[in-house]
C-alpha cells in the first residue's frame, strides 16, 4: 500500500472533531479522489496526509514523501526554482560548469545534469516560457502559480501526487494537459476536486462525510450511480417504515377503543357479581390496560426513532427547489448588437487581432470561451455598458440581466441572510413566507442570523438565486462568469438544475466541460486568439 490511514482523529482548537477514527488504504499505483460537501475536511484530510498538519491520534503512512499542491497556493517571498525546491541544485550546476571542484556541489547535484533544462521544458510545456528561474513567485497569478507546481511534477517525478482542486484557475488548455499528465502518470494519486471530467479519469471515490469515509470501487459517474440506488433504496426504507408507523399508530388506537369499551361496559356492570371478583376484575383490567399502552407507545416510539435517524440520512440537496419562472422576451430579439468592435488598455495594444461583430438574440445560451487573457471578462464589461469600446459600438436594446461572478460577489456584505432576503422582498410577501422560502434553499433557523460575507460558494450561490426568487425578479438574461469554481460537486449539481430550467438568454464564461454539456448550450463565441485570430460565433452543430 502506498498510503495508509490507521484509526486518524483531528480537530481544529475549540471545535467538534472533523475525524474520528478514520481508516483508509491506497494501493500503490492507484489514483482515488476524495469527495463531500463543504466542511466535511476534504482539505484537511489532504493536509495530513501531506504532513502539513499534525493528526490528534492514530497514524499515517506513505511509501513517500508526497508532492502536494493546495487549493490555496500561499508560498510568497520566493524565486521559482525556490518555491520547486531545485535552487540548490542549479546552484550547483552553475557553480561546477564555472569550473568549482568542491565535492559538496557534486554531492548536491547527485548527478541530476539535465536539471536546468528539464525545469525549462517542463515551464514551456505549461505555457509558462516567459517565466524565468530567478522570478518572483510573487509576480505569478493564481493559475500561473498551479502551473508552475503541476510542472514540478515533471521536474521531480513523484511516486504519491496529493492535489486540492487543481482544475480551479486552469484554463481549456491546461486543463486538458492535467487530464493528460493524470492518465498518463504511474504514480499514487489522490485528488480533491469538483471537476467531474477529471473525477472519472481516475480509478476509486471516496465519500467523506460525518466523521467517516466511504470508499465506492469506481470513478465518480459509478459513485454517483451508486449514491441514487442508495437514495431509492433509503427513500423506499423510510415509505416502509411511514407504513408500519401507521399502523402501529392505528393499532394502538384499536386498543385503547377496545379498552374504553370494556371499561364502559364494565361501569355498566359494576354492580353485578360478589364485590372482591368485580374488584379483581377492575384490577386486573387496569393493569392489562396499562401494559398494553405502554407496549404500544414503546413500539411507536422506537419507530418513530428510526423514521428520525433514516431522514436524518437522507441528502438535504434532495428537497432543494430552486426553479425560474419563464422569461417574459420572445425568442429571437436583438439584445446586444456589437459593430466592428475592439478594446485596448491605456496605450497597449489591441485585445483582439481583428474588430468583433455579432449579435446576441433572446433565448439564445451562448458559451464564452477561450483561454486566460483571451479577453472574456473585458467582453462582458463591454456588453453590459461598465466599458465603452476603444473603437466600433455596442447597442444594446432594453432588457434585463444579472451577473454573477465566481464568488457571488453579490450576496458578500455584512447584512444577516434574513436582513438580506428581506431586501430584496419587494413584493412584501409575509414573514413567515419569506422564512419558508430561506428554508427551501437549505437555510434553516439557526442561520437566519448569520452575517452574508462567512458564507460558502455554495452557500452564496443558494442564498442569491432563492433571493432573486423572492424579489419574484426573472431576467432576460444571465451572465455567468467561472460560477462552479467555487462550490462543490453538490452546489454545482443545484446551479445545473436551475440553470437548465431557466428559459431566458443565457451567457457562459466556464472551463467546466461538464457543466457546459449539461445546461444545453446552442452557441459558441470564440476569443481563443492562439488559435483563432478573430472570434466566431458558430451554432452547436456546425463546428
Amino acid at each position: 500500500m502506498s498510503i495508509i490511514l490507521s484509526g486518524v482523529s483531528f480537530g481544529y482548537y475549540n471545535q467538534q472533531p472533523l475525524f474520528e477514527n478514520i481508516n483508509l488504504s491506497v494501493r500503490s499505483g492507484s489514483k482515488v479522489s476524495v469527495v463531500g460537501n463543504n466542511g466535511t475536511g476534504k482539505s484537511t484530510l489532504l493536509k495530513l496526509i501531506a504532513g502539513e498538519l499534525n493528526v490528534f491520534e492514530g497514524s499515517i503512512r506513505c511509501l513517500s514523501t508526497p508532492y502536494y499542491i493546495p487549493q490555496q497556493i500561499g508560498i510568497t517571498g520566493m524565486t521559482v526554482s525556490q518555491a520547486l525546491n531545485v535552487s540548490d541544485k542549479i546552484e550547483a550546476f552553475h557553480a561546477i560548469c564555472n569550473g568549482s571542484d568542491k565535492y559538496e556541489y557534486y554531492d548536491i547535484l547527485s548527478d541530476d545534469w539535465d536539471i536546468e533544462s528539464r525545469c525549462r521544458a517542463a515551464l514551456d510545456a505549461w505555457g509558462l516560457s516567459g517565466v524565468g528561474m530567478d522570478a518572483s513567485i510573487d509576480s505569478l497569478s493564481g493559475g500561473e502559480k498551479t502551473k508552475l507546481f503541476l510542472a514540478g511534477i515533471s521536474i521531480h517525478n513523484p511516486s504519491v501526487i496529493i492535489l486540492d482542486e487543481p482544475t480551479n484557475h486552469l484554463d481549456h488548455t491546461s486543463r486538458q494537459k492535467l487530464y493528460e499528465l493524470i492518465s498518463n502518470s504511474n504514480a499514487t494519486t489522490m485528488i480533491v476536486s469538483h471537476d467531474i471530467t477529471l473525477l472519472n479519469l481516475l480509478d476509486e471515490t471516496y465519500e467523506l462525510s460525518s466523521r467517516r469515509i466511504t470508499l465506492y470501487g469506481g470513478n465518480y459517474d459509478f459513485y454517483k450511480t451508486r449514491k441514487e440506488e442508495e437514495q431509492q433504496a433509503l427513500n423506499q426504507q423510510i415509505d416502509a417504515e411511514e407504513a408500519a408507523l401507521r399502523s402501529a399508530r392505528k393499532k394502538a388506537q384499536e386498543v385503547n377503543e377496545r379498552q374504553d369499551k370494556r371499561s364502559r361496559q364494565g361501569e355498566k356492570n359494576k354492580n353485578q357479581g360478589p364485590r372482591i371478583a368485580r374488584q379483581f376484575l377492575k384490577n386486573s383490567g387496569e393493569n392489562t390496560e396499562a401494559k398494553l399502552k405502554d407496549k404500544h407507545a414503546e413500539i411507536i416510539s422506537q419507530k418513530c426513532q428510526r423514521l428520525n435517524d433514516l431522514r436524518q440520512k437522507q441528502n438535504m440537496t434532495c428537497e432543494l427547489k430552486l426553479n425560474f419562472d419563464n422569461a417574459l422576451l420572445h425568442n429571437g430579439k436583438i439584445l446586444v448588437s456589437a459593430r466592428s468592435v475592439n478594446f485596448k488598455y491605456g496605450e497597449k495594444e489591441f485585445l483582439w487581432q481583428n474588430v468583433l461583430d455579432f449579435e446576441i438574440r433572446s433565448g439564445e445560451r451562448i458559451h464564452l470561451k477561450g483561454d486566460n487573457g483571451t479577453g472574456k471578462t473585458t467582453l462582458l464589461r463591454l456588453l453590459t455598458g461598465e466599458l465603452l469600446p476603444s473603437v466600433g459600438e455596442v447597442i444594446r436594446s432594453d432588457f434585463s440581466f444579472i451577473y454573477l461572478d465566481q464568488e457571488y460577489s453579490k450576496v458578500k456584505t455584512p447584512k444577516t441572510l434574513l436582513e438580506l432576503a428581506q431586501e430584496y422582498n419587494s413584493h412584501n410577501l409575509p414573514d413567515h413566507e419569506l422564512k419558508l422560502r430561506l428554508h427551501r434553499a437549505l437555510f434553516t433557523k439557526d442561520m437566519w442570523d448569520k452575517p452574508c460575507h462567512v458564507l460558502s460558494g455554495g452557500e452564496r450561490m443558494r442564498l442569491y438565486l432563492c433571493c432573486l426568487m423572492i424579489s419574484n425578479h426573472i431576467p432576460d438574461l444571465i451572465i455567468l462568469d467561472e460560477p462552479t469554481n467555487n462550490l462543490d460537486l453538490s452546489g454545482i449539481n443545484i446551479l445545473t438544475s436551475t440553470i437548465k430550467n431557466y428559459t431566458g438568454t443565457l451567457l457562459v464564461i466556464s472551463h467546466d466541460n461538464r457543466f457546459v454539456e449539461e445546461i444545453g448550450i446552442t452557441n459558441i463565441m470564440d476569443l481563443n486568439i492562439y488559435y483563432n485570430p478573430f472570434v466566431l460565433m458558430k451554432k452547436i452543430g456546425r463546428i
